[in-house]
């Protein structure tokens, strides 16, 4: 085992490889690891989206999914399974960084049972809130994610909220690690007057951004009730940058009457150019466990109004970097959002404040030494056991 402070790492990670704030994670902090010096190892069934392979010492495993007629529905986690250990394998991993527990943990122990007494890469298990606040609800997956956490040798939550949640959800036999998400925003390509001027705003506008998959765990129809109730209703522009379908969005703003005050834009590759043109963020949640999409504006030095739930509260100093609502009430919403139309000053100092915090607490260099000090902690208590158990 690789265990002195020294050696590089060799890493593999599995996650999702779509737009989703698991899969963003996981690409980043590959990509920070092999910067870093480690070598890291995607094992998914798409390159993740915007993956740099150009980064020296970062690879690609794809994962061939075949679809049989014995089979009613096509499977991944063995498919999976397979190249994991292939991979393990072939290229001696220390360390297997699953995203999710089902399937990717899941996967990773029968690849593990499959290597038979081959090198043992140490699963570490990082949960990011569906595990545990969807599926885990569901009596015929509980089991199994359960398992694959208690088989896990290290588990990491995004926010103490999502931990204690797991606690609360399974009775767990690893400890849980907090680490949490990070953000180390790209520099806009364009002008903020320049992209105010494609969305067709006014001098006197004030432009407050949504980022999201549109999910109705996002609520975004309290957002547009709280466009309803404010009192500047005629100074703001709502932009959505949606990853998800938004065929409900658009009905829901038809049916508000809000056509002239919404905008939205799909599939944007170049977020950053927004989100510096926007005054403030805004988000309605019922529940996160960290927030992502909040990290993203507020590490832009915008701040946002937010709901108070979740893992939320551990990203946003609430009246400092931005502004918590409770859930489901359009009106402190529009409470919030008009005391910074009323208030620009006020508007400045807290984004500023956002992105000095976010510098402080969250950024990528400092979040991958945390994870890299949990590997080297892992694999140190594992050789310890090892020689324990030869004496």
């Amino acid at each position: 085992m690789a265990i002195d402070s020294q050696t590089p790492l060799r890493i593999g990670i599995v996650c999702y490889p779509s737009i989703g704030g698991s899969g963003i994670l996981a690409t980043r902090l590959g990509e920070i690891l092999a910067k870093a010096g480690h070598e890291v190892h995607f094992i998914s069934y798409e390159k993740p989206f915007h993956l740099d392979l150009d980064i020296p010492g970062l690879y690609f495993h794809p994962v061939v999914i075949n679809e049989y007629s014995l089979f009613k529905y096509p499977d991944y986690t063995l498919p999976l399974s397979v190249r994991i250990a292939e991979v393990c394998e072939t290229h001696s991993l220390d360390i297997l960084h699953v995203h999710y527990a089902v399937p990717h943990a899941t996967a990773a122990l029968l690849a593990r049972l499959m290597m038979n007494g081959a090198k043992r890469a140490l699963i570490v298990t990082t949960l990011h809130g569906t595990d545990t606040n969807l599926i885990g609800q569901d009596p015929h997956y509980r089991p199994i994610i359960k398992y694959s956490i208690d088989h896990s040798d290290g588990v990491t939550t995004v926010s103490q909220s999502l931990k204690q949640q797991t606690l609360d959800t399974f009775t767990v036999k690893p400890p849980i690690e907090v680490i949490p998400n990070f953000h180390d925003p790209k520099p806009a390509r364009r002008k903020s007057e320049a992209v105010r001027s494609e969305l067709g705003l006014r001098e006197d506008e004030t432009l407050t951004l949504h980022m999201s998959n549109l999910r109705r765990v996002k609520r975004v129809g309290d957002i547009l009730q709280a466009l309803l109730l404010l009192k500047h209703k005629d100074k703001l522009r709502l932009l959505f940058l949606a990853g998800g379908n938004t065929e409900e969005l658009t009905s829901q703003v038809r049916a508000f009457g809000l056509e002239d005050r919404v905008l939205i834009r799909t599939d944007v590759e170049d977020v950053a150019d927004y989100i510096e043109a926007c005054d403030f963020g805004v988000y309605a949640s019922e529940q996160e466990s960290f927030g992502l999409s909040i990290l993203e504006t507020l590490s832009h030095g915008k701040t946002v109004v937010a709901t108070r739930t979740g893992g939320i509260p551990e990203v946003i100093r609430d009246s400092q970097t931005g502004f918590l609502a409770p859930v489901a009430a359009p009106e402190a919403l529009a409470s919030a959002i008009d005391r910074l139309i009323e208030d620009p000053d006020l508007c400045k100092r807290a984004g500023e404040a956002a992105r000095m915090d976010v510098l402080s607490r969250f950024a990528g260099s400092q979040i991958r030494d945390q994870y890299i000090a949990f590997y080297r902690s892992l694999l140190s208590q594992h050789s310890q056991t090892l020689s324990n158990a030869s004496t």
